[in-house]
């Protein structure tokens, strides 16, 4: 999947019946479905049940067990609540008779309210910065396989202020901050431009917790898993104009990394809240 277009098609899911959806897989290059695929899919399902002039303001997922990407996805939307301001919908996802996933979303009337939000981090603008891609050149010859899932096309570009390098094993605090946007124009559409953040807000956010356990852990060596992940809304955005990713992880332990990201538009502007707990363990030895 390498266009705008592509990621919108994938979104866009096969209505079955009233309540039912049915989803492709974007085939990624490690051998099961993406989390955030699966997040943007389901609020897709469920906004597709709720009145035109309601928008999303939270969403609360748990990753229940890992997609097969062979198998599309069935997303049964319920429809809980409907409310004079907000609008409540659960989404339960399901391969082979299974739950894989499920989530809550709540949907809210346009109202006006008080207003107040922290101040972006002071950062370098995406102008001055590399690519990821860009970035991974430098070490393709010294780790191959990870260059080769950066090289993976992608419908978001994502430019990084901290540089990585997947073999450097020097502790760092739990900080990072990541500039991203669609790789081309998206229809002026609000909800399509919610989605397809949920769809990028899954990147990013397990590495933070390993940042400062890199004197002791490889990356390579590392489990990742998405085990819940809530979303909130704030105020509008586009997804094709540039977005800061300003991540922070307060803890790790029990094998779990919590991480937290704070998303700002170019002029400073808060538009959503990230928060996600993830496995993070050594592989077992074959």
């Amino acid at each position: 999947m390498q266009t705008v277009e592509e990621l919108s098609n994938l979104l866009n899911l096969e209505r079955l019946d009233a309540n039912l959806f049915r989803g492709n897989n974007y085939q990624t290059p490690w051998g099961i479905v993406f989390g955030g695929q699966v997040l943007a899919q389901s609020l897709n399902a469920a906004r597709r049940t709720v009145p035109e002039d309601r928008c999303v303001h939270s969403m609360h997922a748990y990753f229940i067990l890992p997609g097969d990407l062979s198998q599309p996805i069935i997303y049964d939307v319920d429809r809980i609540r409907d409310g004079g301001s907000f609008t409540t919908r659960r989404v339960i996802a399901i391969q082979k008779g299974r739950p894989i996933f499920n989530m809550a979303a709540s949907f809210q009337l346009d109202q006006e309210g008080l207003d107040h939000q922290i101040t972006m981090p002071n950062v370098p603008p995406p102008e001055a910065l590399l690519t990821d891609i860009e970035l991974s050149e430098t070490w393709k010859n010294e780790a191959p396989e990870a260059y080769k899932r950066y090289q993976t096309p992608r419908p978001i570009e994502f430019r990084p202020v901290e540089q990585f390098h997947p073999l450097d094993n020097t502790s760092q605090p739990p900080f990072r901050h990541v500039w991203m946007r669609a790789s081309g124009s998206m229809l002026d559409l609000k909800a399509l431009h919610c989605e397809a953040l949920a769809y990028a807000s899954d990147y990013n956010l397990l590495g933070t917790s390993v940042l400062p356990h890199r004197d002791v852990v490889n990356d390579t060596e590392l489990q990742f898993a998405s085990v819940d992940h809530a979303m909130w809304f704030h105020r509008n955005f586009r997804m094709d104009e540039w977005l800061l990713y300003a991540l922070d992880s307060p803890s790790a332990s029990g094998t779990r990394g919590f991480n937290r990201g704070s998303i700002f538009t170019k002029e400073g502007k808060l538009v959503a809240s990230v928060v996600q707990e993830g496995l993070i363990r050594k592989r077992r030895k074959k």
